[in-house]
């Protein structure tokens, strides 16, 4: 009997494969959204306008900073472009330069220095002529208190003399006077009406004492200025002048005066004219 035979099935064709779909390439930063359409790609520009508009602080910082240097920048560039003003200069060139500057500035120096001189030389001139003014003007002022041309006011002294038991002698009364010129006296007076000078002449007559042809009567007062101590003493020594009318029978008296007022003068041609003084005790 014949053994069963294994039938093989027939095989089966395998079915066609379907065909690949080309992949979309994705956009940077927009991640694909089912069901979404497609993000346009960005620009350089409008990325720069995206970025201007969300700026942080610190992208202010960062830009307001690069502004600050560009500035800087032109400004160095500037200031190079005028320090190389002499750059295209040759050697020989650059010497003729300084060498005028120098030049230019000797001069300069040399006009200021005249200048100083001239100065100098105007305040020393005015100096010496403020100073000629002011001796001649001293010499003036002391040769009309010699001459009795004008009034003076100091310290002095006021010497009183009382006749007692008889007149006076005229020599007396010259010693004094000379005594205290010799002392420094800078301007006499006698009675408040005679302004005493060199030139003064002094006469016994009835009833006193021919003073520059002024008749002074006693009792006689004459008032010194000068230093009072001195004056004082001049008058008061051993055997001086108070001692020799004492000696004529008269009363001495010497006050010491802080301030004293001469006013009586003598005019250019010699006659006198009398004031009354005042004065203040010491």
């Amino acid at each position: 009997m014949p053994e069963p035979t294994e039938s093989t099935p027939p095989e089966t064709a395998a079915a066609p494969e379907a065909p690949e779909t080309p992949e979309t390439p994705e956009t940077p930063g927009s991640p694909e959204t089912p069901g979404s359409p497609e993000t346009p790609t960005l620009t350089g520009r409008d990325r720069l306008v995206r970025d201007l508009r969300s700026a942080r602080r610190s992208q202010l910082v960062v830009a307001v900073l690069l502004a600050l240097v560009g500035f800087g920048a032109v400004t160095q560039v500037r200031t190079a472009d005028a320090d190389s003003s002499y750059a295209g200069y040759r050697e020989q060139d650059l010497i003729d330069v300084l060498n005028g500057l120098s030049a230019t500035t000797q001069r300069a120096q040399t006009e200021l220095n005249r200048l100083v001189q001239r100065r100098d030389d105007l305040q020393s001139t005015t100096l010496r002529r403020q100073a000629a003014l002011d001796e001649a003007k001293s010499q003036v002022d002391t040769l009309s208190i010699l001459a009795g041309q004008v009034p003076v006011t100091g310290p002095g002294v006021r010497v009183t003399i009382k006749e007692q038991t008889s007149e006076v002698n005229v020599d007396s009364f010259i010693d004094l006077i000379q005594e205290l010129r010799s002392s420094g006296a800078e301007a006499i007076e006698v009675n408040n009406d005679v302004r005493l000078v060199a030139q003064s002449s002094f006469e016994k007559v009835q009833g006193g004492l021919l003073v520059d042809g002024e008749l002074v009567e006693p009792p006689y007062v004459v008032e010194a200025i000068g230093e009072p101590s001195t004056l004082a003493g001049a008058v008061t020594f051993l055997r001086g002048p108070a001692d020799e009318f004492k000696d004529d029978g008269a009363s001495v008296t010497v006050d010491k005066l802080n301030s004293l007022d001469i006013l009586s003068v003598r005019g250019r041609n010699g006659e006198v004219s009398g004031s009354s003084g005042t004065a203040s005790s010491q």
